[in-house]
């Protein structure tokens, strides 16, 4: 008997090697659906086509309005354990969490008054809704490839701010992403107000370190 695999016992083929987005990250990605081959096979013949994957199995998605998700990565990584991979989409930003997280984080948020329309403190403090998807969810994940559409602004509609780069990423859970938004929204109320005619260079610019990541 040959002792050289099979090749289709290897689905992840270099060309699955773009900037930030691993091979070990696109399996990962792909287990997301009941398919993983097929959704591989796509991103081989369409790396820059994004995809629908469902969510509650391997992971959870928490979706932010951009500025208060970015706030909340900031303190993520400024002062926590880091983030699970995650994606900006229009004018979303995605936080892949722990499968259960899409379950638990509203009640958290409730039981700690800091819901957004709750009657706590969390209206005054300005924690916007924050969109939980998990099972019988679906969302849109970046392309893999480097060549993205872009949109009238002339940047990619879609794209990675921390790819996945693992088969088994760390990532956060409701408590973690309770305390992450608790934050956030305290640093946002302290901030002192300021007025410019003229916006910062580049708000992308910062790079996460992933190998802080648990």
């Amino acid at each position: 008997m040959s002792s050289e695999p099979h090749p289709a016992a290897d689905p992840l083929p270099d060309r699955f090697d773009t900037p930030g987005v691993t091979p070990e990250g696109a399996a990962w990605l792909a287990s997301a659906g009941t398919h993983p081959r097929s959704t591989l096979a796509l991103w081989e013949e369409r790396p820059a086509a994004p995809v629908v994957l469902p969510c509650g199995t391997a992971f959870d998605v928490v979706s932010a309005p951009t500025i208060f998700g970015r706030r909340m990565l900031d303190r993520l990584w400024d002062e926590g354990p880091g983030s699970g991979p995650v994606a900006a989409y229009r004018c979303r930003m995605l936080l892949f969490a722990a499968p259960g997280t899409a379950q638990r984080l509203p009640s958290l948020l409730d039981w700690e008054e800091w819901s957004a329309g709750g009657a706590g403190p969390g209206r005054s403090a300005g924690i916007p809704p924050l969109l939980c998807h998990g099972p019988g969810d679906a969302v849109t994940v970046p392309a893999l490839g480097t060549d993205l559409g872009e949109g009238a602004a002339g940047r990619p509609e879609s794209r990675w701010l921390v790819a996945p780069d693992t088969r088994r990423p760390w990532l956060p859970g409701p408590e973690i992403l309770v305390w992450a938004a608790v934050r956030a929204a305290r640093a946002a109320a302290s901030a002192a107000v300021r007025i410019s005619i003229f916006p910062p260079a580049d708000q992308d610019a910062k790079v996460y370190d992933v190998s802080r990541r648990r």
